[in-house]
């Protein structure tokens, strides 16, 4: 009988999001998990605070990360293999594919003429545009000329776009007519969360609350690299403003399908 009274267990924190859309946990191949085993433990880390399924996007940047889409393809793979043979009794999120966070510089147009871009999509059909949602990054330290038009270009051959973490860029404002006019264009925002809990510091902390409370926001991504990343997410995880935000704001992050 008191069994009816029981308190209702809370779900984690992260669990209305589902998939986590941006993380770098393909070994070896950038700045992200150095090893199967890290990446394993990376994964149980974000199963544990609520994600049930993580689509990996490995950088694509010059001249520091010159990864070759089919060369990604073929690790993902691998790596697909080797969760599945290495996981033990360890409860992981779902890998649900690799797309990649390419960056604006010298080497994106090889990128674009290859045409092999790895792309988003929306579980709707009728949502966004045949080729996909794209994930772009821009430099973290000065605007890059021009980047405005490249990403206009590749609207108009048929991408959504999905700008990464515009709280880090220290050249955008919450009032930016940069950012402001993008958003008219129909470019998506994606935040990091450990941007909402400090772990990049107190201006991208305050930037990405105020771009959310500007409407600016689709998506949220971990940016998941390494174990370290993965205990700033545990620490995230128990932050009331992130819990009371996730309760009352809703993202695109769950509406995304395998390309």
């Amino acid at each position: 009988m008191f069994g009816l009274f029981k308190k209702k267990k809370t779900p984690p924190t992260f669990a209305p999001l589902r998939t986590d859309m941006h993380c770098h946990l393909l070994p070896l191949v950038d700045d992200g998990s150095k090893s199967l085993e890290e990446s394993l433990e990376v994964l149980q880390t974000m199963k544990e605070v609520g994600f049930e399924e993580v689509r990996l996007t490995p950088h694509y940047q010059y001249p520091r990360f010159p990864n070759r889409e089919d060369d990604i393809l073929e690790r993902y793979k691998n790596f697909c293999d080797e969760v599945s043979r290495n996981r033990g009794d360890k409860e992981l999120p779902q890998l649900k594919g690799v797309t990649g966070e390419y960056r604006i510089d010298d080497g994106f147009q090889e990128h674009v003429d290859r045409g092999q871009l790895l792309t988003y999509h929306f579980a709707d059909p009728k949502r966004g545009s045949a080729k996909g949602l794209l994930l772009l990054e821009l430099s973290l330290h000065q605007p890059v000329m021009g980047f405005d038009e490249i990403i206009f270009e590749r609207q108009m051959e048929g991408y959504d776009i999905i700008l990464a973490h515009p709280e880090r860029y220290p050249y955008f404002s919450s009032h930016s007519e940069k950012l402001d006019q993008m958003k008219e264009q129909g470019v998506y925002f994606q935040a990091n969360i450990l941007s909402l809990d400090g772990f990049y510091g107190e201006e991208a902390r305050k930037k990405a609350f105020e771009f959310i409370a500007n409407g600016w926001i689709d998506f949220l991504g971990t940016d998941m690299h390494n174990v370290m990343y993965a205990q700033g997410l545990r620490h995230a995880a128990q932050n009331k403003k992130i819990i009371q935000l996730l309760e009352r704001e809703e993202f695109e992050n769950k509406n995304l399908v395998e390309q």
